[in-house]
């Protein structure tokens, strides 16, 4: 027994003492980490804090991008994904389910909303997985496609919701204003034009709110709040005006979808303070899609041989030097350079002894050169270009301006330069010059942002003031150079016959680059770089607005004015129209323009009959399809331009026989292709010569057609 209580005593000795170490250690550590606060570095207090201190961010947004009027052009919005569960699992009561249960009727009801195929929802939702999106049509849903989608109480569908960068016009001055894209984290980053260049403005921080809660994470009533605001982006009023930007837009994708040029370039200035309204190009860019094909702006970024338009600073230089006398005669037709050089006019024999007046109307380069060597004098005509600043950039407020490449080395170059070939200049170049013709002689600097605000503070931080940057001629030269444009537009010799507009009173000039490629000249009708600078109205132009088109592809009997035309009357007479400008009717054109472009008339319904004579008046060349009594479809479509002699295709219904396509252009060829809905097997450039179907075989929709082109 005393044996027993020996061991008793001694284990509860032993375990007396293990209960004071562990006593001992724990009280020990207690107070050692009261003193000091850490544990393995890490500061327990913030710890703490850390678990019962709760953060929300407050989100901030990038600065929207407005017009001159308030209209925005780039902004954040909200946009939901969709996603669908498909896991069972997660349905735990079954009238309530959390998953995807009829997959058929999920995919019926989804498909019109969605835009897309219900064979394709039924694909994506009977994949093995837990959890499945729906690509590119799940994303960016705006908040109405939310809520019919909700509306339908469709079991196991929900929605993430994300910030992007919108851009609520689509193609719309596109390389001017750029684009934005999310770093797939926390911020959108500019990319592309103003929105790159700008990105330190436009860039948001994020805000964010603290408060104490407790473990079941209510918030505590005695909580000490800390609120970060957030930080919007600043936005940006640019000088662009929405509505003739989308007169300028529109009348670009009807020149383009008629003549399929390699480029069209377009700007609108307001001549008295250098504000650019309008800016654009083709090919384009939706910068939703950022389908981008080119990142250059072509207005800022492209030195091209101007052509004719160059002799309106020619001419402006003459008449500042007080040399130009308009009724003066010169033998138009070739002008010789020395050492058997030469230059012609661009009919190559000219018209005779004809005044300098004459010339001016008829764009003949031997005028230019009398001008320029016999009597304001080549060195005094390079004070000129720099003085209307060809020699340097504008710094116009945009990324990636290039500057000219003036050629002006050897007499046949300083000739040339005079009008328009041998030295290249940039189309925003040429506008910032055109600005001191209609604007008194004062010259001003083109720009596009206006200013820059803060929605934080509600202040102003930058903005531009329109700054003179010269007078390279006087108000009375001005004037005089405007009144000879005008005669360039309306007199039967003028080559701006075209850009006549009923009403208005239109001053300007045409101009016809040529074009190079690997170093040799490009030949054919096509080749070349068609332009005009036109002024409106004449006696105190509100608008200067400058067209290019480069390489359209013409008919044998088009000028290249046509698709020119096609944009500068639309965007001229609409922005005049727009600006309250009203026209004066005793100035309307006397006789009817050949070359004016026509608008279509709608057809459909209307007996054949009617139709033939309405073509008849019109004066282009009409193709029926079928032996029906009315029309039931044509092409081009109404409100689409057509010229005299064009072909015109009316769809009368009933079996359609094949036209003789011989010596028809590929472009007609494709109009045909598109009504009668048939496809083409293509070879060759030029004009039709073979075609592998008769002329008389009954074609339906599907045939396919080839058709062998030869160039005349």
């Amino acid at each position: 027994m005393k044996k027993k209580n020996k061991n008793i005593n001694r284990g509860a000795a032993i375990l007396t003492l293990i209960f004071a170490l562990l006593f001992f250690i724990i009280t020990g550590r207690f107070v050692y980490l009261q003193a000091v606060g850490k544990v393995n570095g890490e500061i327990l207090a913030a710890r703490a804090a850390e678990k019962y201190e709760e953060e929300q961010m407050l989100e901030a947004k990038r600065g929207t991008i407005f017009d001159q009027n308030g209209e925005p052009i780039a902004q954040d919005v909200s946009t939901y994904s969709l996603v669908a569960v498909l896991d069972e699992k997660l349905t735990t009561d079954p009238d309530k389910p959390r998953h995807v249960v009829d997959v058929e009727e999920t995919a019926a009801k989804l498909a019109p909303i969605l835009e897309v195929d219900e064979s394709s929802l039924i694909e994506t939702l009977s994949k093995d997985r837990d959890q499945v999106e729906f690509g590119s049509a799940g994303r960016n849903l705006d908040f109405s496609q939310k809520e019919k989608i909700e509306q339908l109480e469709l079991p196991g569908l929900a929605f993430t919701r994300q910030t992007d960068r919108f851009y609520p016009s689509g193609t719309f001055a596109s390389h001017l204003i750029g684009y934005a894209q999310s770093n797939g984290k926390d911020k959108t980053i500019g990319k592309m034009g103003l929105e790159k260049t700008l990105d330190k403005h436009l860039q948001e921080k994020n805000g964010y709110i603290k408060y104490e809660q407790d473990h079941y994470g209510w918030k505590l009533p005695n909580s000490e709040d800390k609120i970060v605001p957030p930080e919007h982006g600043k936005d940006v009023y640019l000088t662009i005006d929405q509505k003739i930007q989308a007169f300028l837009e529109d009348a670009m994708n009807q020149a383009a979808e008629k003549y399929e040029p390699k480029k069209i370039m377009g700007v609108v200035a307001d001549p008295k303070t250098g504000k650019i309204l309008a800016m654009g190009q083709r090919p384009s860019f939706d910068p939703n899609k950022r389908d981008i094909n080119s990142f250059y702006n072509d207005i800022i970024s492209y030195p091209f041989e101007p052509g004719s338009t160059m002799k309106i600073y020619t001419l402006a230089s003459a008449i500042e030097e007080g040399v130009y006398n308009g009724q003066e005669k010169f033998q138009s037709g070739s002008y010789e350079i020395g050492s058997g050089g030469r230059i012609s006019d661009h009919n190559n024999k000219g018209w005779g002894s004809i005044t300098y007046d004459e010339g001016i109307q008829r764009s003949s380069n031997v005028a230019m050169a009398n001008l320029v060597e016999k009597k304001i004098g080549f060195e005094r005509f390079k004070q000129y270009l720099s003085k209307f600043h060809f020699d340097k950039k504008t710094g116009i407020d945009l990324p990636g301006e290039a500057n000219s490449k003036i050629n002006y080395h050897y007499k046949i170059d300083k000739i040339q330069t005079a009008f328009g070939q041998a030295s290249a200049i940039t189309p925003i170049q040429q506008i910032q010059a055109a600005t001191a013709i209609a604007n008194d002689g004062k010259m001003m600097k083109p720009y596009v942002i206006d200013r820059i605000v803060d929605p934080n503070k509600k202040e102003v931080v930058s903005e531009n003031k329109s700054e003179i940057v010269g007078q390279p001629i006087s108000k009375e030269t001005s004037e005089k150079v405007l009144d000879i444009l005008e005669t360039a537009v309306t007199s039967e010799k003028g080559t701006g016959q075209p850009f006549q507009i009923d009403g208005y009173d239109v001053a300007g000039k045409t101009g016809t680059a040529q074009l190079y490629e690997n170093g040799k000249l490009l030949t054919g009708q096509d080749n070349y770089i068609f332009s005009f600078m036109g002024f409106a109205p004449k006696d105190d132009p509100e608008f200067i607005v400058y067209v290019a088109v480069q390489q359209p592809e013409l008919e044998p009997d088009e000028a290249g004015s046509m698709p020119v035309a096609t944009v500068f009357n639309t965007v001229m007479k609409n922005s005049l129209q727009y600006k309250q400008i009203k026209p004066d009717d005793s100035k309307k054109a006397e006789k009817e323009k050949p070359e004016s472009p026509l608008s279509m008339p709608d057809f459909e319904g209307e007996s054949m009959s009617v139709v033939n004579e309405k073509l008849k008046q019109m004066g282009v060349d009409p193709v029926v399809l079928g032996n029906g009594e009315t029309a039931e479809t044509q092409y081009p479509e109404e409100g689409i331009s057509v010229s005299k002699n064009e072909k015109v295709f009316i769809h009368s219904g009933g079996p359609v026989k094949l036209p003789d396509l011989t010596g028809w252009s590929k472009r007609d060829v494709m109009k045909l292709s598109t009504i009668l809905e048939i496809e083409l097997d293509l070879s060759g450039s030029g004009f039709v010569k073979t075609q592998n179907m008769k002329p008389g075989t009954v074609v339906k929709k599907g045939d396919k057609i080839k058709v062998s082109f030869k160039k005349p």
